[in-house]
């Protein structure tokens, strides 16, 4: 199933599934537990991230290509951080560049992300995808200066800026994409694809990643995990970095999900 979260034209916010002929029918229940698709097709007037999280965690360095780009060596573990709430954002909304705590090193980067329909604590690999719900496009936006110079040693505070944790357009079910692990993914800014990749380059696979997080820690349903970047971000753009300004266009194209676009702008002052 594909499931989106939309606004109807009053401005309440729903849940459905996309048709195959493109048509949406609205979703009774919780996606998270008891639900069910109904027969009514629905207007959507504003396309919403197709889940609300309760909460993101990242993954960095998760790329073998993208390790060797910033000169890191191959993690022996995953690298952990947290994008705050707030961060959440929709499809085509525009990226704000903070201007207030000002940055001038906003940077790209076109992850899969995996959601949890249920919680788990020591979850096994061989069981980790039995709690997935599904998977959608995400677009882990970082200043970089505030993540690698300015944050304290934290990547958290690069991270966590209103608008920089995009997800859909689309939740793809689990059952859609049985081997996540096998799917091309890419980031096209102004039309320019700049990153091309697979999934298959992870260090750390999907049910890895799940393993090692619910060790001796309690995952709750809803739980959004970013599962890292591949290489050409803009920050390894050599001899200059290639950061985000106003008026430019991201993309994030994963296979058998879509592709999230949203424009970039300055926050207002």
């Amino acid at each position: 199933m594909k499931i989106i979260r939309y606004l109807d034209s009053s401005g309440r916010a729903h849940t459905g599934a996309e048709q195959a002929d493109g048509s949406v029918r609205r979703i009774d229940g919780d996606v998270l537990g008891t639900h069910r698709v109904t027969g009514e097709t629905v207007t959507v007037a504003r396309l919403l991230a197709p889940i609300v999280p309760t909460q993101i965690i990242g993954i960095g360095l998760n790329y073998r290509k993208h390790a060797q780009e910033t000169g890191a060596k191959i993690p022996e573990r995953p690298i952990v951080f947290m994008k705050t709430l707030n961060a959440l954002h929709h499809p085509g909304e525009p990226i704000l560049i903070p201007q207030h705590l000002r940055s001038d090193e906003v940077d790209y980067e076109c992850e899969l992300a995996v959601v949890l329909a249920r919680g788990g604590r020591n979850i096994p690999r061989a069981r980790a995808l039995e709690h997935v719900l599904g998977y959608t496009c995400a677009n882990d936006v970082s200043a970089r200066d505030h993540q690698i110079r300015l944050g304290g040693g934290q990547w958290c505070r690069g991270k966590s800026f209103d608008t920089f944790a995009p997800l859909g357009p689309r939740l793809v079910t689990a059952d859609e994409i049985p081997h996540p692990n096998a799917l091309r993914i890419s980031t096209l800014l102004n039309g320019e694809r700049v990153q091309d990749s697979t999934t298959s380059d992870m260090i750390f696979d999907v049910p890895a990643l799940i393993e090692y997080l619910s060790a001796s820690t309690t995952l709750v349903a809803g739980t959004v995990i970013l599962t890292g970047t591949p290489s050409g971000v803009g920050m390894a753009v050599k001899p200059q970095p290639r950061w985000l300004k106003s008026g430019d266009t991201v993309s994030i194209e994963i296979e058998k999900i879509g592709t999230l676009t949203n424009p970039v702008a300055l926050e207002p002052v």
